[in-house]
């Protein structure tokens, strides 16, 4: 299947993607810029990007928010344990909080009944139990783990098409 959809992307759309992975140039015209990068005319980049937007092979563009340089200097992956026939309508309205930036559902374990993870951002771990706290009450879940970053190693955006 993987495969498949591989043999879907053209090798024009490719250079395109990988052009668009980049920095984005601040210039008058940037998206004439990135046509140069990948050879081709301005038109052609555009008309290419919105046919890989309206096939849904691109879901958005947009900056990337250094979010500890502007005060986010707290974040917690909150596990939740779920009921299963709750989880579709649970993760929904915690996606919907502006404090969430990731909210998936994984597999449980033995010893791991957590089925639902959030990452919430705050300005303070304070912030970040408070809207965990509301969460859990809006969503009427109480069993959870709160699992802080001590470190961070690597933050960047997966890059694709880069072989």
């Amino acid at each position: 299947m993987a495969a498949e959809v591989l043999k879907e992307i053209s090798e024009l759309d490719k250079r395109i993607v990988r052009a668009l992975q980049g920095d984005f140039p601040l210039v008058a015209e940037p998206y004439k810029t990135l046509a140069e990068q990948v050879g081709i005319s301005e038109e052609l980049f555009l008309e290419r990007v919105k046919a890989m937007r309206d096939s849904k092979k691109i879901r958005k563009m947009g900056a990337v928010l250094r979010h500890r340089e502007v005060g986010f200097t707290s974040n917690v992956l909150v596990a939740w344990e779920v009921p299963a026939d709750r989880l579709d309508e649970i993760a929904r309205q915690m996606a919907a909080c502006p404090s969430v930036s990731h909210c998936y559902d994984r597999n449980t374990a033995q010893d791991w009944p957590y089925n639902l993870y959030t990452m919430v951002h705050g300005h303070s771990r304070e912030e970040c139990e408070q809207v965990v706290k509301d969460l859990g009450k809006a969503s009427h879940v109480n069993n959870h783990v709160m699992l802080y970053s001590k470190h961070e190693w690597k933050k960047t955006a997966m890059k694709y098409f880069c072989e």
